[in-house]
């Protein structure tokens, strides 16, 4: 495959990554919007979990697009490999779980350990990634960590993606084998009583990757597109847009489903299933080509330096904005709205608190949450980056 004259770096493809995060930050509170507020809206608000799908397809074009070239079947280079992708994802991961336990450790949440007998044993399985393949430990520890076990299966299935692909050129046929696998496996664990694992066909197809590998092989797809055909285009088709309105379309979809009993949005619905694992994917593969390709004012705002910075610290977003972070800043928003209060009370007065109404404390958590992301991304998450690919970990830097 040749490669055009196209830089490994897209600034925004890096904005796309905050727009995700910010998708999944709404889909997880859109509680918050009350009884007065149309239920259309809500529902559509709720299937914004989209993001998690961007984040798939995403990362299986990037892969892709750096590594598939200069893919070899040698130890040094799935070292090097391996090693970039430890260094990416890991540090900030581990602390944050840590952090997680050891607020486990100190009020006893519930939710973080879910039914699980050992705290300790729970926490290995979470900092191994293995948590992801039970269904009774999805949600404990970092809640939404679980899409990380999924992609970690990728990163490690990615390299002998390549080399079917260049040697036997048999793309596809990975999808069905790799989806069929994960049926086999409920088949054969679902009337195990083992936490949950691979405990039913809708916990496949939504959380593991044998369910959602068709999002990462549509980036991979791209990619290949791309490097082969570069970045000349014979028409004036407005992709980014297509692409944009494809990916809500596919939204309202699921926001019109019937959500199944013991689930909780229209995703989960078998249709909803396939729209979001296959047309969604499609979609935003459409809009990713059209920001590639094309100039546009949506590429231009997501291209700008701050909403780059803003997608540099979205991992660290992602991973914070559910769970014991938020549940500290929820408190503290409780505590202040209950200090305004008395303070009204002291003085004679009878004023509203900044602090009573979920939806504005729902924007300062955002606010709040951002800046903390910001600030772990420059001081923490950036220079041990840096520090885990420049050290000899797993393999010796070249020092030419």
């Amino acid at each position: 495959m040749s490669r055009p004259d196209l830089k490994n770096y897209i600034p925004a493809l890096t904005g796309v990554r905050a727009l995700a995060a910010y998708l999944v930050f709404i889909s997880h509170y859109a509680y918050v919007f009350d009884g007065d507020f149309p239920h259309f809206l809500r529902r559509f608000f709720l299937e914004f979990h989209i993001g998690v799908t961007i984040f798939f397809v995403l990362s299986g074009f990037l892969i892709a697009f750096r590594y598939f070239d200069s893919f070899k079947l040698t130890s040094n280079w799935f070292k090097q490999y391996l090693k970039n992708r430890v260094a990416r994802i890991y540090p900030m991961y581990f602390l944050l779980t840590l952090g997680s336990f050891v607020y486990y450790f100190f009020t006893g949440e519930p939710s973080i350990v879910g039914d699980f007998p050992s705290a300790i044993g729970l926490f290995f399985m979470h900092i191994t990634f293995l948590r992801g393949f039970f269904y009774d430990l999805n949600f404990t520890g970092i809640a939404q960590g679980w899409s990380l076990t999924v992609e970690e299966c990728f990163y490690f299935s990615a390299p002998f993606i390549f080399l079917i692909t260049k040697r036997y050129n048999k793309f596809y046929l990975q999808i069905l084998a790799i989806t069929g696998f994960g049926f086999l496996m409920v088949l054969i664990f679902r009337n195990v009583n083992w936490y949950g694992f691979f405990g039913n066909f809708t916990f496949m197809m939504l959380y593991t990757y044998f369910g959602r590998c068709f999002e990462f092989f549509v980036g991979i797809q791209l990619a290949m597109f791309v490097r082969k055909r570069g970045l000349e285009r014979t028409n004036k088709i407005p992709y980014t847009y297509i692409g944009f309105f494809l990916i809500f379309f596919c939204v309202g979809i699921m926001s019109r489903l019937a959500i199944p009993r013991g689930w909780s949005a229209g995703l989960h619905n078998p249709f909803g299933i396939i729209t979001n694992n296959y047309l969604l994917a499609v979609s935003i593969a459409t809009f990713f080509y059209g920001l590639i390709t094309e100039t546009s004012g949506l590429k231009k705002i997501l291209a700008n330096p701050f909403v780059e910075l803003l997608g540099k610290s979205s991992y660290i977003f992602y991973l914070i904005h559910l769970g014991y972070m938020y549940a500290m800043l929820h408190k503290s928003f409780n505590w202040l709205n209950d200090w305004s209060f008395s303070l009204y009370d002291k003085w004679g007065l009878e004023w509203h608190s900044p602090f009573e109404w979920d939806s504005l404390n729902l924007l300062y958590a955002f606010i709040v949450l951002n800046a903390i992301s910001i600030f772990l991304f420059k001081f923490i998450e950036e220079p041990l980056n840096h520090y885990i690919r420049k050290s000899d970990f797993l393999i010796k830097k070249a020092t030419t």
